[in-house]
């Protein structure tokens, strides 16, 4: 059989050029964004506090990860999706890869919805049409994400050179605009009303459930992680710049999520989960026009990160088509994802939808990849072993048993942790789950080896 058809695109060392702000920007980029925003507004029903720990939690554990995965792309110069190859076998690598699609899609047409939602703001100002959730409120949302995914395609259709030029002006950017929230939401309350305000008892969130949350979208970030630092030539830059950034990135549009859906809470009187969406909530707090410009503008620095690494496991699942081809449908497909709401009536309800779709099935599989790569199989992760269908990575006719079944059984202990109340109050059924399946994945490997040695 011949090996063509698994080629793996490697980066050599010589060919790579990010360089530590570029790594950093990217990530910091990436989190430092409409969606990541949005979430801190949804577990504001934690409470302040509570909201900022699971914040914590959820993304330092969540990063740790993302600096392992860094370290194997740099250390092999390929995407994660065809890393996913030496866990799941190189056709088994299709789950993981079907899965990364969905997730970067789906995030794609968060970032996506919340900017067209700034531009249906903008349009109702300079033409007065009607915002969304009026009637005829739709035409605003639609011509909006016609225009974010064609500004999507302008950006990433370049290539890398692209990517790294939208993510250092874009983070630029994304810093004045977080001053600029800070300034205007501490006019209108102050830390201790934010610290004091008590969430109505039926909408509170339990912290797990928060940590979950967090969990859920900070993970979706691990599984792109190697396709950015294979082009870098430094560990240090594939270990710590993609940490410090997604966390510094994550820490400040979570916080200033927190801060704003709060602060519309008090000021208004009414607590509305709703109000997390940061296009309504700037309009609320009168930042005017200036500030849904920008809020386009930083959903161009996250999408561009969801673009590239949704097409990078399209790429792992068609291999004629190419990197630029990927990207464009990508875009293309997530643009008609981005109509699901729409149709729904019900942004929130879609997007929570969404984080437990990816909350169950990515902790599983990159606790699967991380035992792979760092304890059973570190040796065989060569672009020849990942792409040979006679070699130890090809397992069962292409496929892990193993790990698909451990997979599996991963989303089941998932759910099922998810509705003990001591989970939910304390510390989330996510990196339990982690934990339980990489001791399994080891241990039922180790143990069915043994047998076959035998």
């Amino acid at each position: 059989m011949n090996n063509r058809k698994y080629a793996v695109d490697e980066i050599p060392l010589n060919e790579r050029n990010m360089t530590y702000w570029d790594m950093f920007a990217t990530w910091f980029g990436a989190n430092a964004n409409n969606g990541t925003w949005f979430i801190g507004g949804v577990i504001a029903a934690a409470g302040f506090f509570g909201g900022i720990v699971a914040m914590l939690i959820g993304g330092i554990l969540a990063y740790i990860f993302l600096s392992l995965m860094g370290y194997v792309g740099y250390r092999t110069g390929a995407t994660t999706t065809v890393l996913s190859r030496g866990a799941f076998g190189i056709r088994g690598s299709i789950v993981p890869s079907l899965i990364n699609i969905t997730l970067f899609l789906g995030w794609t047409a968060v970032n996506t919805f919340i900017a067209a939602t700034s531009l249906a703001f903008i349009f109702h100002s300079l033409f007065r049409w009607p915002l969304f959730g009026q009637p005829g409120g739709n035409l605003g949302m639609v011509v909006g994400i016609l225009i974010m995914s064609f500004l999507y395609i302008l950006s990433i259709i370049s290539g890398q050179r692209s990517v790294q030029l939208v993510e250092r002006i874009g983070v630029i950017l994304v810093i004045v605009f977080v001053l600029l929230e800070v300034i205007v939401v501490f006019k209108n309350v102050s830390i201790s009303q934010l610290a004091h305000y008590r969430i109505p008892k039926l909408q509170q969130m339990p912290l797990g459930v928060a940590i979950d949350t967090i969990a859920a979208a900070s993970l979706g970030w691990v599984v792109g992680g190697a396709d950015f630092t294979r082009f870098t030539r430094s560990k240090k830059t594939a270990i710590r710049a993609p940490f410090w950034g997604a966390l510094l990135g994550l820490m400040s549009f979570t916080i200033i999520g927190i801060c704003t859906t709060i602060s519309v809470a008090l000021t208004s009187g009414t607590y509305d989960p709703n109000n997390s969406d940061p296009s309504i909530i700037a309009n609320k707090l009168g930042l005017g026009l200036i500030a849904m410009v920008v809020i386009v503008l930083t959903s161009m620095t996250a999408n561009a990160v969801n673009i590239q690494a949704g097409a990078s496991a399209l790429n792992n699942l068609v291999h004629k088509l190419s990197l630029n081809k990927a990207l464009v449908v990508i875009t293309l497909l997530s643009m008609i994802l981005t109509f699901i709401p729409l149709l729904s009536g019900s942004f929130l309800n879609s997007f929570i939808a969404f984080l437990d779709y990816t909350g169950m099935l990515l902790g599983p599989i990159i606790a699967i990849m991380v035992v792979d790569y760092f304890i059973l199989n570190q040796d065989h992760y060569t672009a020849q072993a990942l792409a040979d269908p006679q070699g130890k990575l090809w397992y069962q006719h292409g496929f892990n048993w193993i790990a698909l079944g451990t997979l599996c059984l991963g989303v089941l202990l998932y759910l099922g942790l998810k509705s003990i109340p001591v989970i939910r109050t304390s510390v989330g059924a996510t990196f339990i789950t982690m934990g339980l399946v990489a001791v399994g994945y080891y241990l039922l490997t180790k143990g069915i080896n043994r047998k076959q040695v035998n």
